[in-house]
């Protein structure tokens, strides 16, 4: 099978050097069943990938000591301890956890643990249907988005919650006295920029996503997707601090365009009196100056359960006459006709009598940036479908990567941004956004986030048939340079619908300077030297890099104690980079005799 690899470079100038970064698929775990990989998880001790298997209830255990050759190594049967798997997460101290429902999903569900090796350690009951799992930057808490989603009929709505583990004392240990769960039972009656069941409170109605904490481990957000509510927490005391309504998106604005139909037999762009419910799925967080940012995919949602529906098209609404005059032109299906909307009584009927006054769709076709309070800071307006249409028409709003299924989504969600997460390499943040139904990666530079700058689409095709691989990336995975066993920073991507786990390794190339660079306090001795270079500076490195004057890296050293060995390597000048924590670099030019 020919593979096409695409990717593109982004300079800048960071610490005096010119950075360019290249995505490339190294390594591919290949499930080929739908719901095979969904959700993954990475530890750097054992080398090793978690991934969640919805189509065989399971936690597939793969090595990847080898990038380019994954090997599945073990497995966990997940209906040992529950129902299905909904997410993993590395605790990075030999151990994982793993989000498993109840066998009747609207019952207490579990967090399970398991050491790396795929034995069972302990577990802990939580809510109903967690969903997903993530943990603090500190490694003291787990958070887990219990969801709450009701029975098919309806009949059955448990209540939302958030449950908060602390394992600062260890994982063998941990015990019900250790979870916090959080319920929304003091939430507002109202709202502002939400949607809600009517007939319900926000108590129950609340379905909690996705979680994301902040750098410092005393904050979260969590979004809960069909209710556009954000949620911050305080994690010193472990409390909700606010209910935030993320509002609307004016598709009638210039920007804000979308391709509403599946019928008109051509990509068309157009700005329609709609506004999107943003609803994200999946949110990141990052820092820049000091101040936290939360980042999300605006997926969209409905319900569409046997016993209540969310869901209708435009052309079976009744729409008020005085707010749309022109109904039975907008109500064709080469129109807004094929468009997905709410019921009236979810949202749209403004004054109670029975008619439609305001059009709503589901999601914002977008990724967006908000400030940590929860106010929009900047949107990708129509970015996605802009770029979709100008350099691979063939998958515009596709379904499931198929090319002969183009513009078939367009009257649903568009493209469907899904998953997201956030990297740091060389001072310079990077968002990764997967779109759900035509596959792929779209990188965009957010160290501004007042004005993100577009970077590359990454996906893989195959050239014979002309389909995407690699189908529905549901979860993203930043490993750092510091925290990859290879030295270099990797993006893992859990693809749902093609069954596929798919790691790219990011190289940022840097041009080596014959000056050393001086922005950070930072001192290496001997220079010139025979034998090692001790250094000592203004921060503690977690990564040495030795590289030739080329810079082609040479080796990598860790755990270090201010001491770097140079045997073995001839005589010449030689550069060694310093990586902190925070993505700080430093490079010293040394000789060695």
């Amino acid at each position: 099978m020919k593979k096409l690899l695409l990717s593109a470079t982004l300079l800048s100038s960071v610490l005096g050097y010119s950075q360019s970064i290249t995505i490339t698929e190294i390594g591919r775990h290949n499930d080929s069943r739908d719901g095979a990989c969904e959700i993954s998880t990475y530890d750097f001790s054992s080398k090793k990938i978690f991934v969640t298997n919805a189509a065989s209830d399971s936690i597939d255990i793969i090595d990847v000591s080898v990038p380019s050759s994954p090997v599945k190594v073990g497995g966990i049967n997940v209906l040992t301890y529950g129902g299905g798997v909904n997410s993993v997460v590395t605790l990075n101290n030999g151990y994982f956890a793993a989000a498993i429902q109840a066998p009747v999903k609207q019952d207490t569900g579990f967090v399970v643990f398991f050491d790396t090796a795929g034995n069972f350690v302990s577990f802990v009951k939580v809510g109903a249907l967690p969903d997903m799992i993530t943990g603090t930057k500190d490694g003291n808490k787990l958070l887990v988005a219990n969801e709450g989603e009701p029975s098919d009929d309806y009949l059955t709505d448990p209540k939302g919650s958030i449950g908060i583990i602390d394992i600062s004392g260890g994982i063998s240990g941990l015990s019900q006295t250790d979870v916090t769960l959080l319920f929304f039972d003091n939430a507002p009656t109202s709202i502002p920029g939400s949607i809600k069941k009517p007939g319900t409170t926000f108590s129950v109605d609340l379905e909690p996503e996705y979680i994301a904490t902040n750098e410092s481990s005393t904050k979260a957000a969590v979004v809960c997707q069909e209710n556009n509510v954000l949620i911050l927490l305080d994690l010193v005391k472990d409390t909700i601090l606010s209910y935030k309504g993320l509002g609307f998106k004016d598709h009638s604005i210039l920007g804000n365009g979308m391709d509403v139909s599946d019928r008109d037999g051509k990509i068309q762009i157009n700005n329609w009196p709609v506004k999107g419910i943003y609803q994200p799925d999946a949110i990141s967080s990052f820092t820049v100056n000091g101040e936290t940012y939360w980042i999300s995919a605006n997926e969209g949602d409905g319900r569409d359960y046997s016993g209540y529906s969310s869901e209708v098209r435009i052309k079976d609404l009744t729409l008020d006459p005085t707010a749309f005059p022109t109904a039975n032109i907008l109500q064709n299906d080469t129109n807004l006709g094929r468009l997905k909307t709410f019921t009236p009584d979810i949202i749209g009927d403004i004054d109670n009598d029975g008619d439609v006054d305001e059009l709503y769709s589901y999601g914002a076709r977008s990724f967006s940036i908000w400030d940590s309070i929860g106010n929009l800071v900047w949107d990708s307006k129509d970015e996605i479908e802009q770029y979709m249409k100008a350099n691979h028409a063939s998958f515009f709003n596709c379904d499931d990567g198929l090319a002969s299924d183009q513009d078939s989504r367009s009257d649903d969600k568009g493209p469907e941004p899904e998953a997201i997460t956030v990297g740091v390499m060389n001072n310079t943040t990077y968002a990764f956004i997967g779109l759900e139904r035509q596959g792929g990666i779209l990188v965009y530079d957010i160290s501004n986030p007042l004005s993100p700058v577009f970077n590359q689409y990454v996906h893989t095709m195959d050239t014979n048939s002309g389909e995407m691989i690699d189908i529905a990336p549901e979860g993203l995975v930043f490993v750092s340079p510091t925290e990859s066993h290879t030295g270099k920073a990797m993006l893992i991507v859990s693809n749902e619908v093609s069954g596929t786990t798919t790691i790219y390794e990011i190289e940022v190339a840097t041009n080596v300077s014959l000056t050393e660079t001086k922005e950070i306090d930072f001192s290496v001795f001997p220079n010139p030297t025979s034998a090692y270079i001790s250094y000592e500076g203004s921060f503690v490195p977690s990564l040495i890099k030795v590289m030739d004057a080329k810079g082609n890296i040479l080796r990598i050293e860790r755990n270090t104690v201010n001491t770097i060995s140079l045997e073995g390597l001839n005589s010449g000048i030689y550069f060694l980079q310093f990586i902190g924590k925070k993505n700080e670099l430093v490079t010293k030019r040394i000789i060695k005799q």
